[in-house]
């Protein structure tokens, strides 16, 4: 009797919400669920049972990586599958997640190391997916029918009118990627912006922006980690898809330096991807795509704000949004594949396109959460009484 084979026959049957075909490494095609199957795994070699055992998620990310998976059909709905069922080992806290949180050490210089090794592997490479904007967070989908590109503009036009900015304020993005909203905010607002980010490769993007359209005197970046930015205060502070990367012991440090940084009165919008329980970080994320990634809790984040004096006006959800965001990048992967094939290899793409799909599928299935923030530093009361004017 092979035992290997026993083990994975009798872990399979509770691993998936919906019917699924099995093939083993033998040959044999074993069908799980009731139903016609919705996808199927091909095991081309057995995973040790102690990874398995040790960290799914790990030994799951790592086997497709490397060719001992494959999946025929979809890879976002074999994730949500995993996700959907409530008894899956996919969602047991294990010791590594307590692990990587606890090691975290997001420190200036950690920081730096952590956003370069996600962000400055080529800005070709992001071109090639990404809407033309070159934005690599959640848009905003107005209609089911809007181009990616549509939704991102959407998204920093939302963002802009929920900070209610007047013509001649100051502005602070935290993180400001390839600075399509700084950009923004100067040509359609008036407003002198300044976008700070630790990625050389953005950087260089960013300010060859500034100079082709001319917007020297209204838009600068620098790179900088936000607590090494002295001397200046701002009308208002934005953060988009950045607090992720702080890690769970620099978050209240995150809030006390964006309070220094505000004028008194000004307010902030923080945009991050949240969540509803403790855990706060993917083995298998956390290795290969975003070291020294956290994901907070929605109750963390308010009560941080609070400790900080800071007034909580506004929370919006976008769950969804982001979900349509990722299946647009994830198409979009594949659409490029045969470019993207010439600068990396296949153990880099099987990796890019799990990190794609996965994600899709945790927020599909609400295991994640995206989520604005409006705050003020202090009383605002001069700030509109409804959210008729995000709209208007």
């Amino acid at each position: 009797m092979n035992l290997d084979k026993v083990f994975y026959q009798n872990f399979m049957k509770n691993l998936f919400a919906d019917p699924c075909e099995v093939k083993f490494w033998d040959g044999e095609v074993v069908n799980y669920g009731a139903g016609e199957a919705q996808f199927r795994i091909d095991f081309n070699e057995p995973i040790a049972k102690r990874e398995i055992i040790n960290d799914l998620s790990l030994a799951f990310g790592e086997g497709y990586m490397q060719k001992k998976i494959d999946i025929e059909g979809s890879v976002q709905k074999v994730v949500e599958s995993l996700f959907n069922n409530q008894d899956s080992p996919l969602l047991t806290k294990n010791s590594y997640l307590k692990l990587a949180k606890i090691l975290s050490n997001n420190n200036v210089r950690k920081s730096k190391e952590n956003i370069q090794y996600h962000y400055d592997i080529g800005n070709d490479f992001y071109r090639l997916w990404l809407d033309e904007t070159m934005t690599y967070s959640c848009a905003y989908f107005k209609s089911p029918e809007d181009s990616l590109t549509q939704a991102q503009y959407n998204k920093v036009d939302h963002i802009l009118s929920k900070l209610n900015l007047k013509p001649g304020q100051t502005l602070l993005d935290i993180g400001c990627g390839w600075g399509e909203l700084i950009l923004t905010a100067a040509k359609t607002h008036q407003v002198k912006a300044l976008g700070i980010t630790l990625s050389a490769e953005q950087y260089t993007q960013v300010l060859e922006r500034i100079h082709n359209e001319g917007l020297q005197d209204l838009v600068e970046v620098q790179i900088v980690d936000y607590r090494e930015l002295m001397g200046r205060t701002f009308d208002r502070v934005v953060s988009v898809g950045m607090l992720e990367h702080v890690g769970k012991e620099y978050l209240n440090e995150y809030f006390s330096t964006v309070r220094s940084l505000l004028n008194d009165s000004g307010v902030s919008l923080l945009h991050c991807i949240t969540g509803y329980e403790e855990g706060g970080t993917n083995s298998w994320i956390n290795k290969y795509i975003f070291p020294g990634g956290y994901i907070p809790m929605v109750q963390e984040l308010v009560k941080l704000m609070a400790v900080n004096s800071f007034y909580l006006i506004d929370l919006e959800s976008l769950r969804e949004h982001y979900t349509r965001t990722l299946e647009h990048w994830a198409q979009n992967f594949e659409q490029a594949l045969p470019l993207i094939q010439k600068m990396k290899d296949e153990t880099f793409i099987r990796m890019w396109r799990l990190y794609l799909n996965s994600c899709a599928a945790s927020f599909h299935t609400g295991n994640i959460d995206l989520h604005q923030f409006l705050f003020t530093k202090g009383v605002n009361n001069s700030w509109p009484m409804t959210r008729k004017y995000m709209y208007s």
